[in-house]
């Protein structure tokens, strides 16, 4: 794998997450023994590398709970995991939930011997039970693993999983999405109800494509234009065609750059939804992927097409790997021919299982095999038919590299409804034999999951894209946000609930 530049940068634009995890007790039964297990879990998560604060109060009573609080808040720590270590008092227990200021995590303790279950039996298997009603009552949305209850190395393992998720949860409180223009003509698909971005906790800041043509043209004369566009002929290399064009992007970059650190106001990371055409080229002279590529590179997704929830779910992809994300086209079907002749690579893929994902130069290089700098064709043809291309130019172009992928989506319907999809796949190391940033990809059932997911949910033809499997917390991280229908690739045999049964 190329090494990600800006790396350090990069993580600038999501959280930090600092882990507690604080053991609770109910006064019937030996604090200790919730004491002693806690202390096992953080010494498991020492052995497993898993940074964790360990809260020294055991929360039996409410007074604990303003106590664990302020050690909490002390500690700076932004993701919790609440441990029963026994059975827990399941009102003190979800106070705390209640008044944390961020994602919390539910986890108790498994009997640990046979040989002591009188003295040592916690019964945190039945206190879970009694907290997570409670937990309705105050309508809450706490994070429960798939298995909450274990010993201490597998709850170590839980709060591992915990802690991407939390990434996301903090991410979005604190995100800010910046956009450039509406939408092309006939991309209604990327609509975008404002509502329930806020409801979410996001923050839009809505521009025009004047503005963005405004502060692209202030910022010619900045000194950093230079720097960036010998950065930008390094990164490209020998993959550099049109060193001419350099200085014109690097000034667009410095421009989304510095509108971005001069109107984060009260957010603290920031993305972009940006109009990229038609008439973009002719103002600005190139088409912006390079750029989009490099900002994506650093955690920035910049979406096309003003996809304000592309944007949104290619962050959301970014918290979940902490490793750029993409956002591409479910564009095309892979022809029978092309099927056939990589018979070795395909593996166990049935030809509808496969997909070409394409857009038209905006994923990292770092992703990318020999990326390139080109032309974008379909732009070329409508705006200049004839000659070199001139303003069409600026795409980073290649096949996308072969390794496991996640393609994801949250999205809100036009009655602000959110819906998600997420499932798991592959890029394969299948020469795609066409243009743009590129990749042949592999889910298991796809043919069924775009009938019944895609197409029956109107979801547009957009999907963000993470460049490994991340399945697991961004289902977690939706169904925490409380989005109801969460929709995913059904394996065969598994039939979607409008599928033909007769078919």
């Amino acid at each position: 794998m190329v090494k990600i530049k800006n790396e350090e940068l990069m993580m600038k634009n999501i959280p930090d997450v600092k882990l507690g995890i604080v053991a609770v007790s109910r006064d019937c039964f030996p604090v200790d023994l919730s004491k002693k297990r806690r202390v096992r879990v953080v010494e498991e998560c020492r052995k497993q590398k898993i940074p964790v604060e360990e809260i020294e109060i055991i929360v039996e009573n409410e007074k604990n709970v303003l106590e664990a609080l302020e050690e909490i808040a002390k500690r700076d720590i932004n993701a919790l995991v609440i441990y029963l270590g026994n059975f827990g008092p399941e009102g003190p227990i979800t106070m705390l939930a209640q008044r944390f200021q961020g994602p919390v995590m539910f986890a108790a303790a498994a009997e640990e011997t046979g040989n002591n279950l009188i003295e040592d039996r916690g019964d945190a298997y039945c206190g879970l039970l009694n907290a997570s009603y409670n937990v309705g009552l105050r309508r809450l949305r706490p994070y429960f693993p798939e298995c909450p209850v274990g010993s201490a190395s597998e709850i170590a393992g839980k709060i591992l999983d915990f802690s991407p998720v939390a990434r996301i949860l903090i991410g979005l409180k604190r995100l800010k999405i910046f956009t450039f223009g509406p939408r092309p003509q006939d991309f209604l698909a990327c609509n975008a109800p404002i509502k329930p971005l806020y409801d979410l906790g996001v923050e839009v800041m809505e521009n025009s494509e004047l503005d963005l043509y405004d502060i692209f043209l202030k910022a010619k004369n900045d000194p950093a234009v230079k720097t960036i566009a010998e950065d930008m002929a390094q990164e490209l290399g020998a993959g550099n065609s049109y060193p001419d064009l350099l200085e014109k992007l690097a000034c667009y970059e410095v421009a989304l750059m510095k509108f971005m650190e001069d109107n984060l106001g009260a957010s603290r990371y920031g993305i972009f939804a940006n109009k990229c055409w038609p008439a973009f080229e002719s103002y600005f002279g190139f088409v912006p992927c390079f750029v989009n590529s490099r900002l994506a590179s650093q955690g920035i997704p910049v979406s096309c097409e003003v996809d304000i929830y592309g944007a949104l779910s290619e962050y959301m992809a970014v918290c979940a790997t902490k490793l750029p994300a993409t956002l591409l086209d479910i564009n095309n079907t892979v022809p029978d021919d092309m099927y056939e002749k990589a018979k070795t690579r395909v593996k166990d893929y049935k030809p509808t299982d496969l997909f070409m994902g394409f857009h038209c130069g905006n994923t990292a290089g770092s992703y990318m095999v020999r990326p390139e700098m080109k032309y974008q064709l379909i732009m070329k043809r409508m705006m200049e038919p004839e000659g070199e291309p001139d303003i069409t130019r600026g795409t980073l172009e290649g096949r996308i590299r072969a390794g496991d992928v996640t393609i994801f989506r949250l999205q809100s319907t036009a009655d602000t409804v959110l819906r998600s999809y997420v499932a798991e796949g592959e890029v394969l190391d299948i020469d795609p034999r066409s243009f743009g940033s590129i990749g042949v990809i592999a889910v298991k059932e796809m043919g069924r999951f775009y009938r019944h997911v895609l197409i029956e949910k109107q979801f547009p033809h957009h999907t963000a894209v993470a460049f490994e499997h991340a399945g697991k917390s961004l289902f977690a991280a939706v169904k925490m946000l409380g989005v109801e229908d969460i929709s995913f690739n059904r394996p065969g045999g598994m039939p979607y609930p409008t599928e033909n049964p007769f078919a």
